[in-house]
């Protein structure tokens, strides 16, 4: 599993021009999903990101979690984290887990985020959608899972 991090001020999904999800202060995650995966990579991930102490304290220093600043997360499915670009000019998909896979791995790895006492919004696997982001910082973090 690879998921970008970023943290954000606000942010929001849309499709067909009506929001299905908005957060406020929190955590922003772009979720890609390979072939290997299982709950074991997600909840790598999740204990990963509810820990990240990527918010300042009241020194300015990184040391709160999203947890800690009382955060939520909104968690939008990304297949082209998995996009292959190094030949030619169109991306290859191949390390993209198909969808029958990637989606149920992806609401598990939301619910194990919302086990952890987070409020997680989501958008919608699949669709066509339009993302919204203030990203705070900038900060922005790529994770990966470990290998297998």
């Amino acid at each position: 599993m690879k998921v970008v991090v970023q943290r954000c001020k606000a942010a929001s999904v849309t499709v067909d021009d009506e929001v299905i999800g908005s957060i406020g202060q929190g955590l922003m995650l772009l979720v890609g999903i390979t072939h290997d995966d299982t709950e074991k990579e997600a909840a790598y991930l999740a204990e990963k990101i509810a820990g990240l102490r990527i918010f300042e304290d009241e020194a300015g220093k990184m040391n709160l979690s999203v947890t800690d600043v009382g955060g939520s997360i909104l968690s939008v499915s990304q297949f082209t984290l998995y996009g292959d670009c190094r030949k030619g000019k169109r991306p290859s998909f191949i390390a993209a887990a198909r969808p029958e896979q990637a989606e149920p791995l992806y609401d598990r790895f939301n619910e194990m985020l919302r086990e952890k006492g987070l409020t997680v919004e989501t958008g919608q696997f699949g669709a066509l959608m339009d993302v919204a982001l203030t990203n705070w910082g900038p900060v922005t973090l790529v994770l990966d899972s470990p290998a297998v």
